[in-house]
């Protein structure tokens, strides 16, 4: 068994806690909108609805709308939207010979897509009942494609893309029956999400027991995993940088209807909007999901991640994230389209990480 290495304890007070983001993931629920159709003389080729897992799917996803952008011959094209789907749309395009100017609201630091989690683990992206017969090949092939796009990123100066230890821990057996589902926030019903399988299994490191004297942490159980994961600053810069070295140009715009679009003199647009296709776009297959984290001033020194009572914790380059998850979270955050930060909840996520390192006093940490 690989001996985990001594960690060094992090430093979780909630007068630490310098920044709370808080974000809607753009759920949909038919899964992600690829389709293609005319507005005006131009072609607008779709690429929004992708949950949580924006990050993980961008490359792929990019890959795809971009071949179908390609069928037009354009020596010229416009995307909507610079949110990690937007710039990787973009960056995917230059590489295929393309002039490319994106047209947005807000710059890659302002979206949606900063204030996210930022670690590979891509999921569901659909409703069961209304997701499309392929839904599972098309998600698999983003997935293995995104893979060996974030391959080059890997091992760079300012690790923009990085791999850490992270522990699942836990008070109790890990195969003990789960406790009961909480009630859904304002009675709304449970939805129930198209299940993806074991598909692309084989990229995920798989989670190793540690037994009690190799277990770091002072809980009873644990598991450990090597996972990978994005430093949002370092990585959004490269992007944005790769993009600009390449002759791109970025257009501040505000968009307000889709007849818009039909006046840009690019008439093959790929439409990356998040979210925001819930209002601009008026599909209202989107469904939002809230989503906070809180940043904890940076220690360089902390190298591992965890998850315990409901709380995700990771240092990153930027400062040591803290996330509530699991199934209370999730009836909370079901159908919120609430975007303003909660200090409380942040607080209350910080003092779980708090209380456990508490117990690593005399542990060699």
């Amino acid at each position: 068994m690989d001996r985990p290495p001594a960690l060094m304890p992090i430093r979780a007070h909630t007068d630490r806690i310098y920044d709370i983001k808080c974000c809607i993931r753009p759920f949909r629920s038919k899964g992600f909108n690829l389709g293609v159709e005319q507005i005006g003389d131009a072609m607008v080729i779709h690429n929004y609805g992708h949950h949580g897992s924006g990050w993980c799917l961008s490359w792929g996803s990019a890959d795809m709308q971009v071949q179908k952008a390609m069928s037009k011959s354009p020596k010229k094209i416009a995307v909507i939207g610079s949110g990690i789907i937007g710039l990787t749309s973009a960056l995917v395009a230059q590489r295929a010979g393309l002039d490319v100017t994106i047209y947005t609201r807000e710059l890659l630091p302002r979206t949606r897509s900063y204030r996210a989690n930022g670690v590979w683990g891509p999921g569901t992206v659909a409703l069961a009942d209304e997701a499309p017969a392929n839904l599972g090949e098309v998600w698999e092939q983003m997935v293995r494609t995104s893979w060996k796009y974030l391959r080059p990123y890997m091992g760079m100066a300012g690790n923009p893309v990085a791999w850490v230890d992270h522990y699942a821990l836990s008070d109790t057996p890990f195969d003990a029956p789960p406790p009961p589902l909480p009630p859904m926030a304002n009675g709304v019903e449970r939805p129930v999400f198209y299940d993806m399988g074991n598909r692309a299994s084989d990229i995920d490191s798989k989670p190793q027991v540690l037994t009690p004297d190799v277990n770091p942490f002072p809980v009873p159980y644990a598991t450990r995993a090597t996972k990978l994961f994005w430093n949002f600053s370092e990585y959004g810069h490269l992007l944005t940088q790769e993009f600009y070295s390449a002759g791109g140009k970025i257009v501040m715009r505000d968009f307000h209807s889709p007849s818009e679009l039909a006046h840009l003199p690019e008439k093959v647009i790929i439409n990356c909007p998040g979210y925001a296709a819930h209002d601009w776009w008026k599909d209202k297959a989107m469904i939002p999901v809230r989503g906070q984290t809180e940043w904890m001033i940076p220690q360089p020194e902390v190298n591992y991640g965890f998850t315990y009572r409901n709380v995700e914790c990771r240092s990153k380059s930027d400062g040591v994230m803290v996330i509530a998850v699991g199934p209370g979270q999730f009836a909370k955050s079901w159908r919120n389209s609430n975007e303003t930060p909660d200090r409380a909840e942040a607080e209350g996520a910080v003092r779980v990480v708090e209380e456990l390192m508490s117990r690593f006093s005399g542990r060699p940490a």
